[in-house]
């Protein structure tokens, strides 16, 4: 890989953070504001992604580089970025409704077992009519990350739509249990099952 398109990926993703998502802090910022829209959905058509870099549209695929950095830190460093930029990107697609361009960003991530990834691949999934296929997602993301609370929501939530009550009460009673009474996923949930606290 050239030193230039080295440094044209790196400046691509140099505002997104490369900090651990806890449980509780990825229910919080993944669904209380939504994603500030860029060009990405004011400007790029066709699901591509803006580059700040290159002033210009480009495919999800084209922000992966063509060789491996010089040292497996590295590389590891640079495909959680760009993994994180398409993961915000595929955010923004779906605050737009646009969520085939949504899953496009999400497949070309590097790691399609992250649990981030693949709960947005259930959001998605489901978002288009498909409830049984984005169950699977879910399912896999919680068992990547049991704490997942974001998860467990929006698994909930898809529960509902195929009218298991009982079922996303279940899921309400996990995420209180694994500490996200006071979060976004708890109360999203929770009016989504009209308000109605259970017991146990």
């Amino acid at each position: 890989m050239t030193i230039h398109r080295h440094k044209l990926l790196l400046s691509l993703c140099a505002a997104v953070s490369l900090a651990a998502f806890s449980p509780a802090r990825a229910a919080e910022s993944d669904t209380t504001t939504p994603p500030v829209a860029t060009e990405t959905t004011t400007t790029c058509t066709d699901g591509k992604i803006w580059s700040d870099e290159k002033k210009e549209c480009i495919a999800p695929e084209d922000l992966k580089p063509a060789e491996k950095k010089p040292t497996e830190e590295e590389q590891k460093k640079s495909e959680r970025r760009i993994d994180d930029k398409l993961y915000e990107a595929a955010r923004e697609f779906a605050y737009a409704g646009q969520h085939e361009n949504a899953l496009r960003a999400l497949r070309a991530a590097y790691d399609q077992e992250d649990p981030r990834i693949l709960n947005y691949m259930g959001y998605n999934t489901r978002k288009l009519g498909n409830i049984e296929l984005g169950m699977t997602y879910y399912k896999r993301a919680l068992q990547k990350d049991e704490n997942y609370i974001l998860a467990r929501s929006y698994m909930g939530q898809a529960l509902l739509e195929q009218g298991d009550v009982e079922g996303a009460r279940v899921q309400l009673v996990e995420i209180r249990d694994r500490g996200g009474e006071s979060t976004w996923a708890y109360r999203a949930l929770l009016q989504s099952l009209g308000g109605e606290r259970t017991a146990y």
